[in-house]
């Protein structure tokens, strides 16, 4: 079973120095993410393993739960240990926490 924390929990979990793996489109994370976050879009991520730590927790991320959801499941499937973030950036964004963008104020899309 894998983990899901909230949008109010997750500071914790990046203190603790969790990798922020956000899997949304392109545009969606140009258009507002967490600054350390590390793009992968969810349909590549099975090519980019290799990229990603195992010595740490790993914190999927998309817009909503669900695509980070399945990634968690698929990462802990490989050896990983993830974490979900449930309600996804909107739950991040709506929390009141910082987000950056390529361009302009940062919105969750």
């Amino acid at each position: 079973m894998i983990t899901a924390i909230t949008a109010l929990e997750a500071p914790e979990i990046l203190a603790q120095g969790a990798f922020v793996l956000d899997v949304r489109e392109d545009d969606e994370f140009a258009g507002g993410r967490m600054a350390d976050a590390t793009h992968i879009r969810l349909s590549e991520l099975p090519d980019h393993l290799e990229a990603l730590p195992h010595d740490r927790a790993i914190l999927c991320v998309c817009r909503s739960g669900g695509r980070s959801g399945r990634a968690a499941t698929f990462l802990d499937g490989n050896g990983f240990t993830a974490i979900n973030l449930d309600g996804g950036m909107q739950a991040w964004a709506e929390a009141g926490f910082a987000m950056v963008a390529d361009s302009g104020d940062p919105v969750v899309l």
